[in-house]
């Protein structure tokens, strides 16, 4: 693979092939992580500062203190990420960043930090969008290559994409009201559970009956999907309890199971429709057990199904570089801005 990205801080063009590296940053939302990829598979360094611990405090990450944690650790990544690859800034081919979505201050740090990288060594800055990097995660130590069908589900979006090439990404369905992460979070708070809420809550449906209570998956058309009225009839689940104990494994398992149930649906209607043998699971959602399970049970169907290891599932800068190197639609323009939604 070879394609020209022209320099943003100097007058020569810059071949971005198999033994390119590439430094990326990404501080969308509470963590701060930094990484190095050769070729856009070959991960040299990755490094993550979570703040989940802070936030944990607050019930909810606080963008605020966010955006002020990042720049206190932003420096701290980029000088391990170069002493685990044992290299220097010289031997960067280009520097990448997340531009969007995510928190706004949170994202300046990280895209003025790459910025400033490629300026002080005189190399390409390559602006990501941050769903792409997540699909991008999938072609990390795999053969994978377009075409296929891809899951996106994270804390912001849930999404159904089809991919035709690195270039020709569609997006063919999507979440009319709360994401698939949204959902997760707020039904752990109805129920008691402290941030953050969606692992926890898979972890406690693990002990659960998920057939213990039918909870209603909403008929929307096409390849949409909307899990607002899920949340709300778990909501009136637990108001019926009216002070008694209330069986929380087994809703977070029927919960659960009911949203499993439809990404796998959907998913598998889409790429019977649009003719795809290859899937993908992408996002930070795709580190949940059970979405995992059914999405790879489609391999006995006769489909290849991908997903990132749980490393490169949650927020990273190795998606981000490896998404740097593969897609063609990337922000390469020196006014680039960071934006808060996709």
């Amino acid at each position: 693979m070879n394609k020209i990205k022209n320099t943003l801080f100097s007058n020569k063009p810059v071949t971005i092939d198999e033994n390119s590296i590439i430094m990326a940053l990404e501080s969308s939302c509470d963590e701060t992580a930094c990484a190095i990829v050769k070729g856009g598979r070959e991960v040299l360094a990755n490094v993550v500062a979570s703040q989940i611990k802070t936030h944990e405090e607050y019930g909810g990450v606080i963008p605020e203190i966010a955006a002020r944690m990042h720049l206190e650790a932003v420096n701290v990544v980029v000088e391990e990420a170069f002493k685990q690859a044992g290299l220097k800034g010289d031997d960067i081919t280009a520097f990448a960043g997340t531009v969007g979505p995510g928190l706004v201050g949170c994202l300046l740090v990280g895209m003025n930090a790459a910025k400033s990288l490629a300026l002080a060594y005189d190399k390409p800055f390559i602006g990501i969008n941050h769903l792409n990097a997540h699909l991008a995660a999938n072609f990390i130590d795999t053969d994978l290559e377009p075409p296929f069908i891809a899951l996106l589900v994270s804390g912001g979006h849930t999404q159904i994409i089809e991919m035709n090439s690195y270039s020709d990404i569609n997006i063919i369905g999507e979440t009319i009201d709360d994401a698939v992460g949204e959902a997760y979070d707020k039904v752990a708070r109805l129920i008691g559970l402290p941030y953050p809420g969606g692992p926890k809550l898979d972890k406690m449906a693990q002990e659960g009956n998920p057939f213990a209570f039918k909870l209603p998956e909403a008929k929307v058309d096409g390849f949409n999907f909307s899990f607002s009225g899920l949340k709300t009839a778990v909501l009136r689940l637990v108001k019926s309890f009216d002070g008694k104990d209330l069986p929380v494994a087994d809703i977070c398992a029927s919960f659960q199971e009911c949203v499993s149930s439809t990404l796998l649906k959907k998913v598998k209607k889409a790429a019977e429709e649009h003719c795809y043998k290859q899937i993908v699971l992408a996002g930070g959602v795709a580190a949940n057990s059970e979405i995992r399970k059914k999405i790879f049970q489609l391999e006995s169907e006769g489909y290849k199904v991908f997903a990132p290891p749980m490393k490169y599932c949650t927020d990273n800068a190795a998606m981000v570089a490896s998404a740097a190197y593969f897609f063609e639609k990337t922000f390469d323009k020196t006014d680039v801005e960071v934006f808060s939604r996709a």
